[in-house]
């Protein structure tokens, strides 16, 4: 029992550890993106991405690169692009780089793992959208894609009124960044649940599973040499191991840490990171706006794709005797949190900047209140028991041991 209520402290420590290192990452990708949704408008952004040529290609790209990495979001977002008439390419090339491209999300990855996972998801995310762009091309049939568009215009539930201002004038104005104020606070909103049960779970596996798991878990663990079917086989279990976690992509990134530091291969933590369109509630989500044949084919598409890419960056930084090692990064329950340093001090900024922030969210009349799917309420359900769970390991089991 003993034993069990110090694994538990340890657990809570290093969950809120964790998210300590990743606070100001999280702030400083948010306020950008908070910046780009209030001075970009979706209509400058649907005008552009018309036919599934280069440049629409090009443009969802970008324009979901200064996206929100909220993966619900994204969603919504690109439900929106493809029902006002972009093509059906590239709001999926949307979708991808808003959830694999974005600046906050590299920036969280920097954090907890090496510059190689870094690169491995900028470079990975434009195969992702390289490899959709042959699939769909060779596959998806024009009924099936006209029947989407019917079906997401159907789900559309805005009228598009939204007014087109010019940027220069908006960004000089305190509405603009009353706006934006507002954006932050929701981009916190949208994912706090993830994030919550996210750095919870990464700091219960990180004290609580021994290595011996994931060694049976993914195949070749912890060898120092893969053969190229333990590669497969680790690329196409990341996905299964996502889809079980539930959570969103910024949510995964310690989970990703706490596996690579378990002897997961580059490839299967790469895979793992990528899968967060994959996953249930995102399927269902899909279903609601395209109609579950269209969803069906995005999962299947989305998981193809995924593992390919994985497998080309693996062995691609192989090539050049470049893949990272566990020994590269600190194992998590051996990390320092907190103390004075650059961490800390960025922290301090950003938390000022969420008080003000969240002050001026709740003196406008903006904000509103929705009712919660089940999903939603299972997740808001399982962060009041991480909550619990975080507030017993630190302030309470202490006093026991």
């Amino acid at each position: 029992m003993q034993a069990f209520l110090q694994t538990w402290s340890q657990a809570a420590e290093t969950s809120l550890g964790l998210f300590w290192m990743a606070f100001w990452a999280f702030g400083l990708g948010y306020l950008i993106s908070a910046m780009i949704q209030v001075f970009v408008t979706k209509q400058r952004m649907q005008k552009s991405m018309g036919e599934a040529g280069g440049k629409g290609m090009f443009l969802g790209t970008f324009f979901g690169f200064i996206s929100s990495s909220c993966s619900f979001s994204a969603l919504s977002t690109t439900r929106a692009l493809f029902a006002k008439g972009a093509g059906f390419l590239p709001s999926m090339a949307f979708l991808l780089a808003s959830t694999n491209l974005v600046i906050e999300l590299g920036i969280v990855i920097a954090v907890f793992l090496s510059w190689q996972f870094v690169v491995g998801e900028y470079l990975g995310g434009i195969l992702l959208i390289l490899f959709l762009w042959i699939i769909v091309k060779l596959t998806l049939p024009k009924s099936l894609e006209k029947t989407a568009r019917n079906n997401a215009k159907q789900a559309q539930g805005d009228d598009g009124s939204e007014q087109e201002q010019n940027w220069k004038e908006k960004i000089a104005t305190l509405e603009g960044w009353r706006e934006v104020s507002h954006k932050y606070v929701m981009e916190w909103h949208m994912v706090w649940k993830d994030v919550t049960i996210g750095f919870t779970v990464a700091g219960i596996i990180a004290a609580f599973v021994p290595t011996s798991f994931f060694e049976a878990l993914f195949m070749g663990a912890g060898k120092e040499s893969l053969s190229f079917f333990e590669v497969l086989m680790q690329s196409i279990v990341g996905p299964v191991a996502a889809f079980f976690t539930f959570i969103g992509s910024m949510g995964n990134i310690p989970l990703a840490a706490v596996l690579f530091s378990n002897g997961v291969s580059f490839a299967g933590v790469m895979a793992f990171i990528f899968s967060d369109l994959v996953v249930f509630p995102v399927l269902r989500i899909q279903a609601q706006y395209y109609g579950w044949k269209m969803a069906l084919y995005l999962l299947v598409a989305f998981l193809i794709i995924l593992i390919m890419a994985s497998m080309v960056m693996h062995y691609g930084f192989a090539a050049f005797d470049a893949l990272p090692s566990p020994e590269s990064i600190d194992k998590v329950t051996e990390r320092e949190f907190f103390k004075l340093d650059y961490t800390a001090v960025l922290n301090g900024s950003f938390i000022l900047l969420s008080i003000v922030f969240i002050f001026w969210w709740m003196r406008s009349q903006s904000h509103s209140h929705k009712t919660s799917s089940l999903s939603e309420k299972l997740l808001f359900l399982l962060s009041i028991i991480a909550f619990i769970w975080l507030i017993g390991g630190v302030f309470i089991i202490p006093v026991f041991i």
